[in-house]
């Protein structure tokens, strides 16, 4: 039996920068406002993050951000 890892799930770009201005330590209004959406629609793009890529938390989104090079 081989072990298989698996690869990372393919962000789409507005995920990307959603993540990227999280990781830059801005909070759900910040990222709203630098984004022209509404922090519900924050809330939406980090929910399907946390859901694609296994993460309870912002936190450990972040840190698994940085771990798989979503962010640098």
């Amino acid at each position: 039996m081989t072990d298989t890892v698996a690869s990372p799930p393919e962000l789409t770009p507005r995920e990307k920068q959603v993540l990227a201005l999280l990781v830059g330590g801005e909070t759900y209004w910040s990222i709203a406002r630098k984004l022209g959406i509404s922090p519900h629609t924050v809330d939406t793009y980090l929910r399907r993050l946390r859901s694609k890529t296994g993460t309870a938390n912002r936190t450990q989104l972040v840190v698994l951000a940085l771990q798989q090079g979503y962010v640098t």
